[in-house]
C-alpha cells in the first residue's frame, strides 16, 4: 500500500516495536485514572480531579481510550479492551455534568464508546455515542451556519473539523441525514472563515448571531492574531481530510490539499521540526509535536486518497525527524515530548492526544484501515 524505503519501513518496526512494548505496560498500570499529562515523577494524574482544568468534562478526555482501542485493533490483545472499557464507564460522570460539556464532545465520546459498539456490538455504547452526538448538534447556530465552539461566546474554532465526524457517523447510524446537514454545514462556515488564502488557518472567529458573517479573528493559541498555529493547522488537515472521507465532497478534498501542501511548505522551511507557530519569532524554539502528529494522520490518508508520494513522504520525514523527542523509558508514562498547549503557556509538555495520534500514524504505516474518526 505504501511506496516506503527499506530504510523507512525499518524505522517504523523499530518504533512499532518500542510502542507496543510501552503501550502494554501502560494499559496494565493505567486503569483506573483518566489520563492527560504526567507528573514530575513521570506518572499520569487523574484528570477528574484535576482543578487547574475542567475535570471529567476536559476535552482530552477521550484520547487515552482512543489511544487502547487502536491498539486492541491492531493487535486483538485483551488488556487494551479492558482498560478501555474503564475508561468510557469513568466518562458517564462528564454527562452528569452536563452544564460544563462543549463541542469537543466527539474527541471524548467519538474515542471512548464508539469503538466498544464497533467491535462488541455494546448498545450502552451505542447510546453514550449519540448522546454525545445530539449534544454537538444541539451547539449548531442555524442562522449562523456554524457550531458553537465554548458555553460562553460565539466562536468557532478549527479544532471543531475533528469533531464533526461524530455528525456523519450518527447520520449513517440512525439514517438521519440532519446530522450530516449540520456536520456539512460547519465545514463550509469554516472554509469560508478560518482558511486564508494562503491555506494557513485562523484558530477562532467570532460570529455574529443572526448571519454567516464574522466579527474578528483572534489569534487563540497562536502567537497573535494573523499567525499560524500548527496545531490548528493539523486540525484542518486531518479534519478536511476526514470530512472528504465521510461525505465524498471534492470541495473537502480540494480544502484537505490546500492545507496539508500550506503545512508541507512551512514544515520544509523549519526542516521537519514543527513548532509551535509557523510565524512565531526567528530566536523561539518552541516545538509543538502533538501538531506534528496529528497532521501526519492526515497526510497517510491524504496519500491513500490522491495517491501522490509527497503527502506520504512529507509524514514520514515529520514522524523521524521527531524520534529524539519519544520517550519509551519505564520512567516515563508518556511517550511524546515537547508539545505544547499554546503559544502563550511557554511550556514544553507531554499531552496524551500526542501519545494517541502517534500510535494512530504508526498503525496507519503497519497497514491499519481502521479509521476510528
Amino acid at each position: 500500500m505504501f511506496n516506503l524505503s527499506s530504510e523507512q519501513l525499518s524505522w517504523v518496526d523499530a518504533i512499532y516495536k518500542k510502542l507496543e512494548t510501552k503501550l502494554e505496560k501502560t494499559a496494565t498500570d493505567v486503569q483506573d485514572i483518566i489520563p492527560y499529562r504526567v507528573d514530575e515523577n513521570g506518572k499520569y494524574k487523574d484528570m477528574r480531579y484535576d482543578t487547574d482544568y475542567e475535570g471529567v468534562t476536559w476535552w482530552t478526555n477521550g484520547f487515552y481510550a482512543g489511544l487502547l482501542w487502536l491498539m486492541y485493533e491492531h493487535t486483538k490483545k485483551d488488556v487494551y479492551k479492558t482498560a478501555a472499557k474503564k475508561q468510557e464507564l469513568m466518562l458517564d460522570d462528564a454527562f452528569k455534568a452536563y452544564d460544563g460539556l462543549h463541542h469537543d464532545v466527539a474527541f471524548m465520546w467519538n474515542l471512548a464508546a464508539k469503538p466498544s459498539y464497533l467491535f462488541d456490538g455494546n448498545h450502552d455504547s451505542k447510546v453514550r455515542t449519540l448522546m454525545a452526538a445530539n449534544i454537538l448538534a444541539a451547539r449548531a447556530n442555524i442562522k449562523g451556519k456554524y457550531i458553537k465552539a465554548w458555553n460562553s461566546s460565539d466562536y468557532t474554532i478549527i479544532d471543531s473539523m475533528m469533531n464533526i465526524p461524530l455528525l456523519y457517523w450518527a447520520s449513517r447510524e440512525i439514517e438521519d441525514d440532519r446530522y450530516r446537514y449540520i456536520a456539512e454545514m460547519h465545514a463550509d462556515s469554516t472554509i469560508k472563515h478560518h482558511i486564508r488564502e494562503d491555506g494557513s488557518v485562523v484558530h477562532i472567529a467570532n460570529h455574529y448571531t443572526d448571519r454567516d458573517e464574522i466579527i474578528e479573528t483572534l489569534a487563540g493559541q497562536g502567537c497573535a492574531v494573523g499567525s499560524s498555529w500548527t496545531r490548528g493547522q493539523a486540525w484542518a488537515v486531518y479534519g478536511f481530510v476526514l470530512s472528504y472521507i465521510h461525505t465524498k465532497e471534492q470541495r473537502f478534498l480540494d480544502t484537505a490539499i490546500k492545507v496539508t501542501d500550506k503545512f508541507i511548505q512551512e514544515a520544509e522551511s523549519f526542516n521537519w521540526k514543527i513548532p509551535c507557530d509557523f510565524k512565531q519569532e526567528s530566536d523561539c524554539t518552541y516545538l509543538d509535536n502533538s501538531a506534528a502528529v496529528c497532521a501526519v494522520c492526515g497526510m497517510i490518508e491524504l496519500y491513500k486518497i490522491t495517491k501522490e508520494d509527497k503527502y506520504l513522504q512529507s509524514a514520514m520525514k515529520i514522524l523521524m525527524a521527531l524520534e529524539e523527542d519519544l520517550d519509551f523509558t519505564e520512567e516515563n508514562q508518556s511517550i511524546v515530548q515537547n508539545c505544547m498547549e499554546a503559544h502563550w503557556s511557554g511550556k514544553q509538555l507531554d499531552l496524551i492526544y500526542a501519545d494517541f495520534f502517534l500510535t494512530e500514524a504508526i498503525l496507519k504505516l503497519r497497514g491499519s484501515e481502521f479509521l476510528i474518526w
